[in-house]
């Protein structure tokens, strides 16, 4: 009766670990809206402040941009492209707000258009780079029309933005693009007034949070930068919004936004700055400032100033040529963490697998195998002290029952019994210590590169970074209703379910009815709370339990003294159970 009771119970939490991991997902990794504002938020308040303190607070005029295609109707265009960017430069206000990605799809349909990653202000997915200059305190209008020396910015064709200003004072942006992502702007200041001007190059990235990627503990959404040598992400959107602001400590390296594969970021050029940081301006709208010290020039002189800006997707090949160039930790953009030294290899072999079958999914079998093989011996030492550890537990528990008055005398016996067995407690815990590092490394792999965004498995699954479109409950799509999520089990759930049972099932180990009836649960449970994640994560996963069903089949057979003793531990259990009425 009381294991009838406690299976109810048990079965109960399961079902609220589903349900609570479900509505959980959902609260602190929302789904990424497609809509914005369409207002700026930075207050006539903020531009007050501002002026007097030579911040690059925002204008006061506020946006009404109704849609992307009317914003970008205006002639007032200079186009870019290049082999992976197409775009343009916005002439009123010297911003670059239109960039999209010409190697990646917006969805898995071939007809989806690339993906979008600049848009102007006001617009849904609003999300731009500006350049400009703060003059006697006074931030140059972004409103200000620039007059441009031509028509298309490619890597062979720069383009130079113009403007004077009343007092006299000519400025000059030259735009530069490589070609990869990284945009160079050199900011030049002549002063032809009679006076001498204070003048300040300044740079900013803005954005929405809208339709940003979530933040995970395993690849960071939001402000990142690298400061005084140090990568620093520790803020989403929503800490940064409730702080106000941000201004990390050291010079800034790179700073900029960051998405799940795709990157905003400024990269400073030599010379002295007065203000580098981040800010939340209200309503989903969020901030980068790189403001360069103040300059005296004297009537006549000049002064310039250069910065880079990276937009683009964080390709790891790509971010670390940038960072073999001179921009520090640029190849951290990619959220590696810890487990870098292993994470990077990982990554070539999985690179080289799809470039061999053609295939991420067969790849992503193909490299969990190869894993797997390299860690068995690793496995095999820890299964053959489990071995020995379990031939010495009838002597031990002899000791213990000998000395049980005496605790000094039998950890004295104790140890010298290992000594004479020649085994090692430890030994069997090392090895799977060892091993969670490289496996934790392939998991996180598989959810930062962008090499398997959108690509395909076998004919239902168009997208291995995608969650498992199939599923059960509507019969593969074939009943005219949406699954709820935590009901959304597709054919690698089941499978994933059903080989993390066998390998329970294979666990020889002796527990008690509790213990047994949680652990035939507890696959189900996994089934349910996994199935939301992407594809190619439960075909790890699957591949992997798998392999280690097949793995421990045979260290089992090698190991036949495992399965004896246990055996042993289950009768003496069964016969210690009081008899049920």
């Amino acid at each position: 009766m009381d294991n009838q009771r406690n299976l109810l119970l048990a079965v109960v939490l399961s079902g609220l670990l589903i349900l609570g991991w479900d509505v959980g997902m959902r609260y602190f990794y929302p789904e990424a809206a497609q809509t914005a504002s369409v207002t700026d938020s930075d207050s006539p308040a903020q531009t007050g402040a501002a002026a007097g303190t030579g911040d690059i607070g925002g204008d006061a005029k506020l946006a009404q941009i109704a849609t992307l295609k009317a914003a970008l109707a205006s002639a007032d265009r200079v186009v870019i492209d290049t082999p992976r960017v197409a775009g343009s430069i916005n002439l009123v206000g010297a911003r670059i707000d239109d960039i999209v990605l010409k190697g990646y799809r917006a969805t898995v349909k071939k007809d989806s258009g690339p993906v979008r990653l600049f848009a102007p202000e006001g617009t849904p997915g609003q999300y731009f780079a500006e350049f400009g200059f703060v003059t006697g305190g006074l931030r140059q209008p972004s409103t200000a029309l620039w007059q441009a020396d031509g028509a298309k910015l490619t890597p062979e064709t720069p383009v130079t933005l113009t403007r004077t200003d009343a007092a006299g004072v000519t400025y000059t942006i030259r735009f530069a693009i490589d070609a990869d992502y990284m945009i160079t702007a050199d900011q030049t200041a002549t002063n032809a007034s009679a006076v001498a001007a204070i003048i300040q190059p300044f740079a900013l990235i803005k954005r929405t949070s809208t339709n940003a990627t979530p933040d995970q503990f395993v690849a960071h959404s939001g402000p990142v930068g690298v400061f005084g040598g140090t990568l620093w992400d520790p803020h989403s959107y929503k800490e940064l919004a409730e702080l106000g602001g941000e201004k990390p400590e050291g010079a800034a390296s790179w700073l900029g936004f960051t998405d799940q594969y795709w990157l905003g970021a400024l990269v400073p050029g030599k010379g002295e700055t007065d203000s580098v940081g981040f800010r939340a301006l209200g309503g989903d709208l969020f901030r980068s400032d790189l403001l360069y010290a103040a300059t005296t020039v004297p009537a006549g002189d000049k002064l310039t100033q250069s910065t880079r800006l990276y937009a683009g997707a964080k390709d790891s090949l790509i971010l670390d040529k940038y960072e073999d160039s001179g921009i520090t930790y640029f190849g951290k953009a990619i959220s590696w963490g810890w487990f870098e030294i292993f994470e990077k290899p990982i990554l070539w072999l999985l690179r080289t697998l799809n470039g061999l079958v053609g295939n991420f999914g067969v790849a992503i079998i193909l490299l969990t195998v190869i894993i797997r093989g390299l860690m068995f011996p690793i496995a095999q030492k820890g299964f053959a002290s489990m071995a020995g550890m379990k031939a010495v537990q009838p002597k031990m528990k002899e000791i213990q029952e000998r000395f049980k008055d005496d605790k000094q005398r039998q950890q004295q016996e104790i140890m010298k019994l290992y000594k004479d067995e020649k085994v090692n407690p430890l030994s069997g815990c090392l090895p799977m210590l060892i091993q969670i590092p490289v496996f934790f490394a392939l998991y996180k792999v598989l959810v930062l590169a962008i090499d398997m965004r959108h690509e395909p498995f076998v004919a239902w699954i168009k997208d291995l970074s995608a969650p498992d479109p199939a599923h059960i409950l509507n019969l593969f799509g074939m009943l005219p209703y949406n699954v709820p999520g935590f009901l959304a089990i597709g054919p690698l759930a089941v499978l994933l379910g059903i080989t993390m049972w066998l390998t329970f099932r294979l666990n020889p180990t002796a527990m008690d009815p509790i213990q047994k009836q949680m652990f035939a649960i507890m696959p189900w449970v996994l089934m349910f709370v996994m199935a939301p994640f992407a594809a190619g994560l439960l075909l790890y996963w699957v591949t992997s339990n798998i392999l280690t069903v097949a793995q421990q089949s045979y260290l089992y057979s090698k190991h036949p003294q495992l399965k004896a003793a246990s055996a042993k531990e289950k009768e003496a259990n069964d016969r210690k159970k009081p008899t049920e009425g």
